[in-house]
């Protein structure tokens, strides 16, 4: 790429001779630009012009810096160390009456010149005056003899720029009498001044390099900021998603997992169940496809290399009962910061709902051990089989230090049918409890699932692949406020199983044939306390029906029990107040919050082990609170290629309804790691800089310095434009009125 500086005056010509430059080699063909430093062009005034010459599209906008040619209007604008930044190999072109001046010769000492008396010429010409010649046209020959082009060249520019009468002449004038000299001595190097006699000194034709301080002019002033990503924001774990997706991105796996590793040990698992609020609040969604940015937790847990631990150091203890997600993932954050934490679990295996309550189509259960044992390798010590009481909770509270609670959702919301139930109505949490257990076999039944959560989607999937001929869930609002998964529901009814919506169980009977259960109609009336139209019943004489059955499964929720807690104590804030003395109890997960997430969970979890090495060292690690959200008013999605998602391989619901092999089998894995990687990139990082450069590239006074791993505005020369905000494709640079 050819780059060329002009210095000039206001009044000479100085743009427009840039602009003739770029026009030549345009009509030769070649990608062209040429721009000056506008606004300062009084008579007389300094001003720099500049050009760009490549066989190739340009997409640089900024001010030359390194030029190879530099062409000078007016000597006076040369000063000491006006070659110190130029190339080695640079050529100043310059107007003056004398190649031979000792002055000029100490100027450009070490340097490679083309002199030219371009005013007299434009004077004999009569191009402008003798106080303000215009020369531009002038020296216009005399660059094009230095940069090879011939006169025809600058005849047809001039002709196409609509330059006729005497410029043509004083162009020619120029071209056959510039002259080339190699000027001895050392160039002046950057910050140096050369020593000059008192007459250079004094003279008005020896001043420094022209800067124009545009900066002077701003009335508005950019500014960066950092903002909260919406998908940071809507992740309830509290994960650094955009941070861990732009690892991907680069191909960083590992690092990618580190990230995630900061704030949740359970990727593999969130990777499979979350519902993924974070994916639901992507900016990307409203200018093609959201990021999916479960199956990338995933594809990172399946593969990236697991970092090693560090083991406890510290002499306090802390107790942990329950290792469910609020469990295991406060252990985790305790272990990390040096606690030795032992986990209580009444079951056999640790994993709680994770464990029992979510079926191994969906979470494998070597994915679950995988990312327990990365847990207990901190030094978490496990005792599974081993339930807590009243009694036993007051024990711990005098052998550790702290006690957290994450027993979760134990209590199964229930619903009167009438006495008729044994041996046909089972809890949908039991239900699903049982399966992992043991082999249960629902070969020819007829199920009915009541609910419209996940565990009733789990356990309506489940009974199909037990062998169920007929699967039918009754949900009393319509599909729309089902609060399941959205993915769940549409590969239930993949699998061939019915939702009606709008009906409510009222009875259970039994006659010769087997089980009736009697249902009603609903319409849905104004909110209720959650936001959800309340359902009610139609009261038509059509309104009721019955469906025959084998097997109901009542999956309305589940809510905490707290026999645990001996009388009188009380959760508050996430502190269990025994009012007894001992150790302090905290509470956490679903026990406490009743958020019903996996990632909900995880989140309280590491929150309450920060609350418990605040309580024990006066130390906080809470993070600072939350930028401002970066929303998608902010994004400028048009400066971003549309790109269709990466869609992740699944089996076919044919293939899927009859085996508890993995139904998700994740982004495409092959050894470069593409499609996860072009899944990444296709993150707009909203409201966090990547250095994409582009306000750099884009600022037309070259304000936007780099400046380490970022940059910095030149308020000097930042004349408040707002080019830079306007091309910055992720929204962190705002204008601040001064």
């Amino acid at each position: 790429m050819l780059e060329i500086t002009i210095h000039g005056r206001g009044g000479q010509g100085g743009v427009t001779l840039a602009k003739l430059i770029a026009t030549a080699y345009f009509l030769k063909g070649k990608h062209t630009q040429a721009f000056g430093v506008y606004a300062a062009e009084r008579s007389g005034a300094p001003l720099q012009a500049f050009v760009r010459v490549d066989d190739e599209e340009i997409t640089n906008h900024n001010q030359v810096r390194r030029p190879d040619v530099v062409i000078v209007l007016d000597r006076g604008l040369i000063g000491p160390t006006f070659t110190a930044d130029l190339k080695a190999d640079a050529c100043i072109i310059v107007n003056a009456p004398d190649a031979d001046d000792p002055a000029l010769a100490n100027l450009l000492a070490g340097c490679e010149a083309a002199v030219v008396d371009a005013t007299e010429a434009a004077i004999l010409h009569g191009l402008g005056s003798r106080a303000v010649p215009i020369v531009n046209t002038t020296l216009f020959g005399a660059a094009a003899r230095v940069l090879g082009l011939d006169i025809a060249d600058v005849e047809a520019a001039l002709q196409e720029a609509g330059f006729g009468g005497a410029n043509p002449l004083a162009a020619r004038k120029a071209f056959e009498k510039v002259v080339r000299r190699r000027y001895p001595g050392e160039r002046a190097r950057s910050g140096s001044t050369s020593a000059a006699g008192p007459l250079d000194v004094l003279s008005d034709e020896v001043g420094a390099p022209p800067r124009l301080r545009t900066g002077g002019w701003a009335s508005w002033r950019p500014q960066r900021r950092v903002l909260t990503p919406p998908c940071n924001h809507g992740c309830p774990a509290g994960n650094d998603v955009r941070g861990f997706v732009e690892a991907i991105g680069h191909a960083d796996y590992e690092r990618a997992l580190r990230i995630i590793l900061e704030t949740s040990p359970l990727p593999g698992v969130c990777g499979r169940v979350c519902p993924a609020p974070c994916t639901e609040a992507c900016n990307r969604a409203g200018y093609d496809e959201a990021v999916n940015v479960r199956e990338l937790e995933r594809y990172v847990a399946d593969h990236a290399l697991w970092p090693t631990v560090t083991p406890a150091w510290r002499a306090q203890r802390v107790a942990v009962v329950g290792s469910g997600p609020a469990g295991l993932s406060a252990a985790y954050h305790l272990a990390r910061l040096g606690y030795p934490v032992t986990l209580f679990e009444r079951e056999r295996q640790l994993g709680g709902v994770l464990r029992d309550g979510i079926p191994v189509y969906r979470l494998p259960a070597e994915v679950l051990d995988r990312e327990i044992a990365h847990i207990l390798r901190h030094g978490v010590e496990a005792r599974a089989g081993q339930a807590i009481d009243q009694r036993g909770l007051l024990a711990l509270t005098h052998a550790y230090a702290a006690v957290f609670m994450a027993t979760g959702l134990q209590r199964p919301q229930r619903l009167d049918l009438g006495p008729e139930c044994d041996g046909v109505v089972v809890e949908g949490i039991d239900f699903l409890r049982e399966t992992h257990r043991r082999h249960v076999s629902l070969a020819g039944q007829r199920v009915l699932v009541v609910g419209g959560g996940n565990t009733a989607m789990d356990a309506a999937r489940t009974a199909r692949r037990l062998g169920a001929q007929h699967v039918h869930v009754v949900y009393r609002r319509t599909r729309a406020e089902m609060p399941a998964i959205r993915e769940e529901v549409e590969e239930a009814l993949e699998e061939g199983i019915v939702l009606d919506e709008l009906v409510a169980p009222t009875r259970l009977r039994r006659d010769g044939a087997g089980a009736v259960l009697t249902c009603t109609r609903m319409m849905l009336a104004e909110p209720d306390a959650s936001g959800r139209r309340r359902p009610v019943p139609i009261t038509s004489e059509d309104a009721c029906f019955e469906l025959r059955c084998d097997r109901v499964i009542l999956a309305l929720g589940q809510s905490a029990d707290l026999a645990l807690l001996p009388e009188g104590a009380e959760i508050r804030d996430g502190q269990v107040r025994l009012g007894l003395s001992g150790a302090p109890v905290f509470a956490g997960g679903d026990l406490a919050t009743n958020e019903g997430t996996v990632a909900a969970a995880i989140g309280s979890g590491r929150r309450a082990a920060l609350h418990i090495h605040r309580t024990l060292t006066g130390e906080d690690l809470f993070p600072p609170p939350p930028a401002p959200l970066a929303t998608g008013e902010r994004v400028r999605a048009r400066l971003f290629p549309h790109a269709p998602r990466e869609q992740p391989l699944a089996m076919p619901p044919f293939a899927r309804r009859r085996t508890f092999d993995e139904v998700h089998l994740g982004l495409v894995d092959e050894p470069a790691h593409a499609a996860a990687a072009a899944e990444a990139q296709r993150c707009f990082s909203c409201g966090v800089c990547n250095y994409c450069d582009r306000c750099m590239t884009y600022c037309p006074e070259a304000a936007l310095l780099p400046d380490g791993d970022g940059y910095r505005f030149d308020y000097d020369y930042c004349k408040g434009c707002g080019v830079c905000a306007a091309e910055c494709p992720r929204g962190v640079i705002d204008m601040v009125e001064l």
